[in-house]
């Protein structure tokens, strides 16, 4: 079958399946996140970490624990890569370095995955099983739960109460994450992906050689990375290993993981504010962005523009025969739409408008449709900005869902807006202003600033995939990148929960003939208008520089 036919009926099927999962699962979130009842082994959860389910936190209280909780973890795992020499499992590996074990602590904790290391050469099964995974479960939940306080924000009136972390973090690991990555392991395990502690075997290839291959437990750690829009990879190919992914349908399948949960919490997200149309408003335009930049991304991959690639006859260079040019595209962008970080293909060797679109992904604020939580809160502070926009035209106090957006919120969307870009140019400018930096960049030119771009882009917006070519194993890189993460990550959070607590303490303006709708056609484009102008404006010098100046001939 024709490689763009085969296409073409994958993305069908993945659509269908996300639209057959979109409202079970979205509305199944939202009675987890609004029940009242806690189960027996939460309650054991609660009673050893010293924790009051039935407090309900003001949002200074939410946000210290949520940092508290991150920075715990940061040590925690940091420890443990530095001391896995010592651990069960080790499998004969040291300790990782000083200064990479804090760049993948950080890393794993942000959501961001970024890794650089090769996972089978540098981490044994406790380090990956124990730290990593467990990381993948638990950055997932602090996403979802901080855009849970800002529906809160939106869905309360004249309370200055989000709700309890602690309560959110436990009900989102073991109602939601841990039951489907357990089902998805399941499948994947099924389609060939592999799960063992055998360790290293030895085998004689077809041409009489020796060749390593490294087991370990795969399955369990892949189905994690893609439902939490995590990333990293077990091995240091990621999803183009075959035994973390080994058939078209198991790309297909992963595909679908990555896009599932951030898409199906607009569904949540309608429900917890009881107007179920206001949800299908903000998954329109997760639709048309992704949807574009995806159709776009397929054409500039499948034309394969250059003269190179057209005498070679196809963009083949970095990607698998065993999934094709087009839907390693696919794959392309809804890993860069969701900051998820996996890879079934290298999007160094991407044409340069395809690479280029990968970056554009990211530089939107990854809402479309965004990782799991920080999509929705990052479409959510768009929605804002287009309805002020909307409400300067008209000479009104701009609202939306019955909260009026005043001078308070607007500062604080705009500090929003500003971080991480602000985190992303000014490390972009520093590595390409310092030896340090561009001494890593294995291609000089256009493409090289494009490589450094797209780390600084991963990493400000906790992603996690790289152009390879850059070598990101240095110390410059390894803190500079860490420092991209962090800030990238909880300067955000900080900006969301504080305006979800002022959005909560006010009352419910009712609706009059001069509120914008904010379920309408109109309403969608003037969001998806928003997103883009913004990132337009910020980020078409970089993108001229780098990648559009590449593909120029």
């Amino acid at each position: 079958m024709d490689s763009t036919l085969a296409a073409v009926l994958s993305v069908v099927v993945l659509l269908g399946a996300l639209a057959l999962a979109y409202r079970p699962l979205g509305d199944y979130m939202a009675r987890v996140l609004e029940s009242p009842r806690h189960g027996r082994v939460e309650r054991m959860v609660y009673r050893v970490v010293g924790v009051d389910p039935a407090a309900d936190q003001r949002w200074s209280v939410y946000l210290r624990s949520v940092l508290a909780f991150s920075a715990v973890s940061i040590v925690a795992l940091f420890a443990l890569l530095r001391l896995q020499a010592y651990l069960p499992y080790s499998l004969g590996h040291e300790g990782m370095p000083p200064w990479q074990a804090l760049n993948t602590a950080v890393s794993f904790v942000t959501n961001t995955n970024w890794q650089s290391y090769s996972g089978e050469a540098a981490l044994g099964y406790t380090a990956q099983a124990a730290g990593l995974a467990v990381q993948n479960f638990l950055s997932a939940a602090v996403g979802i739960a901080v855009a849970v306080a800002l529906v809160r924000g939106f869905a309360r009136t004249h309370t200055d109460r989000l709700g309890n972390f602690w309560v959110d973090l436990v009900r989102i690991t073991l109602r939601i994450l841990l039951p489907l990555a357990f089902v998805f392991a399941i499948v994947l395990l099924v389609g060939g992906v592999v799960q063992n502690l055998a360790g290293d075997t030895t085998i004689t290839t077809l041409a009489g050689g020796p060749q390593t291959l490294t087991g370990g437990p795969v399955a369990s750690q892949e189905a994690i990375k893609e439902l939490g829009t995590n990333g990293g990879g077990f091995y240091n190919a990621n999803s183009a290993h075959p035994f973390e992914n080994p058939t078209a349908l198991t790309n297909l399948l992963e595909i679908f993981l990555i896009l599932l949960i951030p898409v199906s919490l607009t569904r949540t997200f309608g429900r917890l504010v009881g107007d179920l149309r206001q949800g299908y408003a903000l998954l329109a335009v997760m639709a048309s962005l992704w949807g574009t930049i995806t159709a776009l991304m397929v054409w500039a991959e499948v034309s394969h523009a250059g003269p190179a690639l057209q005498l070679a006859g196809a963009a083949m260079e970095g990607k698998e025969v065993r999934f094709g040019v087009p839907m390693s595209a696919v794959f392309a962008s809804a890993t860069t739409g969701t900051s998820t970080g996996a890879v079934d293909s290298m999007h160094s060797s991407y044409t340069a408008y395809g690479g280029g679109l990968a970056i554009v992904n990211m530089v939107l604020g990854e809402v479309a449709p965004g990782g799991v939580g920080a999509g929705l809160y990052g479409i959510l502070i768009a929605s804002i900005v287009a309805v002020f926009i909307a409400g300067l035209m008209v000479g009104r106090t701009p609202e939306y869902l019955g909260k009026k957006i005043g001078a308070r919120e607007m500062k604080l969307v705009s500090l929003y807006v500003l971080a991480t870009p602000a985190v992303l140019l000014i490390g972009l400018g520093i590595a390409m202003a310092t030896e340090a930096g561009r001494s890593s960049i294995l291609n000089p030119g256009p493409h090289g600033l494009s490589e450094v771009l797209y780390a600084f882009a991963s990493a400000a917006n906790n992603n996690g995939s790289a152009f390879a070519g850059l070598n990101a194993n240095t110390d410059f890189y390894n803190i500079g990148l860490a420092i991209a993460m962090l800030l990238g990550r909880f300067l955000p959070i900080c900006f969301v929960v504080a305006l979800a607590g002022s959005i909560a303490a006010q009352g419910r303006a009712p609706a009059t003939e001069g509120t914008l709708p904010t379920h309408r056609p109109l309403f969608v484009v003037l969001v998806a208008g928003v997103i883009l102008v913004v990132a337009g404006l910020t980020f078409v010098p970089a993108l001229a520089l780098g990648p559009i100046a590449e593909a120029l001939p």
